[in-house]
């Protein structure tokens, strides 16, 4: 048994409160090394003739990537507090594991074990409720739909007429997305994700001037408003961009520290140490990446960090947003975000809290700070297995399980999935304008985990390379769209909305891919259904035989709605090539 693979720590994902009076516990071995694992655990203050009262349990294996093996356990501490340490068993070998190291033979004293010193119910930290049962759908303002010329200026574009650019405008605005509310009902979509709308100087609007004012372009607070109740009246959430790391270079306090220098009141809200300030392609100031026009804000200093809160709260008291996406989050401080979702959640409490941030995202996900973060691991998994074919189906689900194991179920109930964004490819012109692998992709977006986001226009087949060619406008001639694909997007929602244990009432697991075969195939299972996703990635026809017992079960088919009993242990799935099948039982 190789001890030097074994790892667990009584906190994040590896200990956590999921409910008022349940843990889960994990660990992580050597892949293959162990064949099973028994947690051994009670009461430290629980005794009866001088030896302390203990008991075990089996852990499951949760999954497997490509160096290791992960187990999890479920536990109701009758006391609400735990001692706990496990017990490894591998072929002819077993070792107790607890905080203090290896053993032979199991301690009898509680203090050497791991230890969760109390289960809190305000520790107990989900997403709001309402989050994991969102699809959402990010709109690009400027692109959207433009239903109010009298706001164009008098550079707008005709609508589509010529490739986006850094620098082109097309008059979309908030009328535009009211007049266009049935459609995205139909489609099935119950949250909309509005990039950075505050007045601005470009047409991304991520360069903020003023963050309590409405862009002119867009619209106005009036407008903004009824778009807000009109969402509302037709169950859609509405969440916001605030970009808080840095501001736009036509904001007021910079421009004043711009003029006046040190003598500047505003000299401190900024990362500045030379002046005069000079921009350039190494500014003297902080910026964000180095440009220039994006100056950083110190959200360390009060004034600062006052008119940010005072912004996160005002969009919230004033016009019931439901959420804020958090631009280049992981490079602000951690303390602000602490503050920051203090003050929002004490006005909404299930106001959703949203960051950016493309790299492994713990810290920013123990309860005080996000609620959830933007999933962009799971977008690189996805365009290198079903767009580009850079990895196998054994690759791809050991890819996955890392991404899965990086969090508490918690956090994966409710993380945003995306499949593209403003600063990706579009999704169709990653698979090279192959719909079929499209088609696959959302099919595993809308039966996996989390809570899943369309890119405006990828449901139709928008195409676009990167930023600024992503942010096209969208078209509302039909004729224009993909009509197959809109209609399998709206399929796929219908399904995840109607069937709970499709979205995150159930539990997931990958089952192990079938060698000589390159199907991928995930259970859903609830108390009381079961689904089976099997999905071919290839331009193969292939037969997938299914590894569970259904014999006697009723199977139900529900690409097609067919019906069948099983009358054998053991069946198999004839798959077309870029085909799949979800089966309920």
């Amino acid at each position: 048994m190789e001890q030097s693979s074994v790892y667990h720590r009584p906190t994040d994902q590896f200990a956590y409160p999921y409910s008022k009076d349940t843990l889960h516990i994990k660990i992580r071995t050597k892949r293959s090394n162990v064949q099973n694992i028994e947690l051994i655990y009670g009461d430290q203050y629980e005794w009866e003739n001088d030896h302390w009262i203990c008991y075990t349990d089996q852990l499951e294996k949760a999954g497997t990537d490509s160096l290791f093996d992960y187990w999890k356990i479920a536990v109701k501490p009758e006391y609400r507090r735990l001692r706990y340490g496990f017990k490894l068993i591998s072929n002819e070998e077993q070792i107790i594991y607890t905080e203090k190291g290896f053993y032979p033979t199991q301690p009898g004293d509680p203090g050497l074990y791991f230890c969760f010193p109390y289960l809190h119910q305000n520790q107990v930290s989900h997403p709001p409720s309402w989050v994991k049962d969102t699809v959402w759908y990010q709109i690009f303002p400027e692109r959207f739909a433009n239903g109010d010329p009298t706001n164009d200026s008098k550079d707008t574009k005709a609508w589509g007429s010529e490739s986006p650019t850094a620098i082109n405008y097309f008059g979309g605005d908030f009328q535009g997305v009211m007049n266009h509310i049935e459609y995205l009902k139909e489609l099935g979509i119950s949250g909309i994700y509005f990039t950075p709308i505050f007045k601005a100087y470009s047409n991304h609007k991520y360069d903020t001037i003023d963050y309590f004012e409405i862009d002119p372009q867009f619209g106005d607070k009036e407008t903004f408003r009824l778009l807000v109740r009109k969402c509302h009246k037709h169950g859609i959430k509405v969440m916001l961009d605030a970009v808080f790391n840095h501001s736009g270079y036509h904001f007021k306090p910079f421009q004043d520290v711009l003029q006046n220098g040190e003598k500047s009141p505003y000299k401190n809200w900024f990362y500045t140490s030379d002046f005069p300030l000079k921009g350039g392609e190494r500014p003297n100031y902080a910026t964000f990446s180095f440009v220039e026009t994006m100056p950083k804000l110190n959200t360390q200093n009060q004034e600062v960090k006052d008119y940010l809160m005072e912004v996160g709260c005002y969009w919230i008291r004033e016009f019931d947003i439901d959420g804020w996406r958090l631009d280049v989050a992981n490079e602000i401080d951690h303390q602000f975000w602490r503050e920051f979702r203090t003050k929002v959640k004490a006005i909404k409490p299930d106001v959703f809290i949203l960051g950016e941030v493309w790299h492994d995202s713990m810290p920013w996900l123990r309860g005080d700070q996000f609620d959830s973060v933007m999933n962009y691991p799971f977008l690189t998994n996805l365009i290198h297995f079903f767009a580009k074919e850079l990895i196998d189906t054994r690759q791809f689900v050991e890819n996955m399980t890392t991404v899965m194991q990086l969090y508490p179920d918690t956090v994966n109930e409710g993380i945003f999935n995306i499949i593209g964004s403003h600063d990706t490819s579009r999704i169709v012109t990653e698979c090279d304008g192959r719909v079929e692998k499209v088609k696959l992709i959302f099919t595993f977006l809308l039966t996996f985990l989390g809570s899943p986001c369309i890119y405006y226009g990828d449901e139709i087949g928008l195409s676009g390379e990167n930023d600024p060619d992503c942010r096209k406008c969208m078209p509302w001639d039909q004729k224009e769209w993909n009509k197959e694909l809109l209609s399998h997007v709206k399929f796929l929602i219908h399904l995840r909305k109607t069937i709970r244990v499709l979205a995150n009432e159930g539990s997931f697991t990958f089952l192990e891919p079938h060698e000589g075969l390159s199907s991928l195939a995930y259970l859903r299972k609830g108390i009381d259904q079961s689904i089976l996703v099997i999905i071919n990635p290839t331009n193969m026809q292939e037969k997938y035989p299914i590894p569970l017992s259904l014999k006697g079960k009723k199977i139900s088919n529900l690409k097609d709605n067919s019906e069948y009993a099983a009358e054998a242990h053991h069946l198999s799935v004839d798959l077309g090539p870029y085909d799949y099948s979800i089966l309920s039982f």
